[in-house]
């Protein structure tokens, strides 16, 4: 039997089970683990900027959630371990310069973001060019998030070299998708801009708006699940899961205002940035392909369209104005 510790529940088949309680908890963990030789773990506190001050809590759930469960699972002689890292651990993407060559550690310091110039440069002031990141990229931790997400990344990897139990960890990059959390301003961004979008609100888009990311189905990060319980040459590995292609923020504002028939209410473009927030971020899924057997199958509009439906009689509260203002208060905005 499989155990899923955490979300998605609408995703799950009637074969799994699922973990009812708090993930530190050692005793509903232990007790979680009977007769199960596999577990999914995707428990998590989720959000960058909330994890910037509410430290604690989100190193409490993650990492110390994590050990709780892989003392159990170590207990319990678990065989598999499928974990959900995220792609925060990279902090910026990957970057070329003008010849096509890597460059690596670059990051955008404090003085250039309050002057609002939001692209990375190399060290003569030149602007790189951003390319598809790979897992090899040494990691940037930019958040209390980021460093709580690879720390369960690398415990479940490490725990299982010792004890044999087959650990994959994937990386999943800005996942999408209907039943997501609507109300809570620190998730998705696609759920993030709904929640403005039916309260009559228009997004609101951090820096310019030309920061990419890699938006991927969340029928796609399932499927990518189902693959990575079984794969054999994935055990021990980590795995970027994407759609492999870069959109700005920007522009899914905007289509997704279209999508809810509300192409009037164009993103409100703030200007500023927050502490923890990377430019430019997208997947390389090569070894997705070469290791799961994993091909994106939802196009973007594909997937856009079932989100809309699905907004249609949903009802959120639109929390993100509440957000920032807690942000800016602890100096977590520029």
């Amino acid at each position: 039997m499989t155990c899923v510790i955490g979300p998605p529940r609408p995703y799950l088949s009637p074969d799994v089970e699922l973990l009812a309680g708090d993930v530190r908890d050692r005793e509903v963990v232990r007790r979680a683990l009977d007769d199960v030789d596999a577990v999914y773990h995707l428990a998590a506190k989720v959000g960058v900027g909330q994890s910037m001050y509410a430290m604690a809590e989100y190193t409490s759930v993650n990492s110390f959630g994590t050990a709780v469960l892989l003392e159990a699972a170590v207990e319990k002689r678990i065989r598999r371990i499928v974990v959900a890292s995220s792609m925060s651990v990279y902090g910026e993407g990957s970057y070329v310069d003008a010849g096509g060559r890597q460059v690596e550690g670059v990051q955008r310091d404090v003085d250039q973001l309050k002057r609002g110039d939001w692209e990375v440069r190399g060290p003569g002031g030149e602007r790189l060019v951003p390319v598809a990141t790979r897992e090899t990229k040494r990691p940037a931790l930019e958040s209390i998030y980021a460093l709580t997400k690879y720390d369960q990344e690398r415990a479940c990897l490490m725990i299982g070299r010792a004890y044999g139990i087959e650990a994959v960890a994937l990386r999943f990059f800005n996942t999408y998708g209907t039943r997501q959390a609507l109300s809570n301003p620190y998730t998705g961004v696609l759920a993030i801009f709904a929640s403005r979008l039916l309260n009559g609100n228009r997004p609101l888009v951090f820096e310019d708006g030309h920061q990419q990311r890699d938006f991927v189905s969340v029928h796609d990060v399932v499927r990518a699940c189902v693959l990575a319980l079984d794969s054999r040459p994935a055990a021990g590995h980590v795995v970027n899961v994407g759609s492999g292609r870069p959109r700005t923020v920007r522009e899914v504002a905007e289509r997704i205002a279209a999508a809810v028939g509300k192409p009037k209410l164009l993103p409100e473009i703030t200007g500023s940035c927050r502490v923890g927030d990377v430019r430019h971020c997208f997947a390389d899924i090569d070894q997705a392909r070469r290791l799961l057997g994993y091909e994106p199958r939802v196009d973007f509009d594909e997937g856009l369209g079932e989100l809309a439906r699905w907004l249609q009689g949903q009802i959120a509260r639109d929390r993100v104005a509440e957000a920032r203002v807690e942000l800016e208060a602890r100096g977590l905005t520029l």
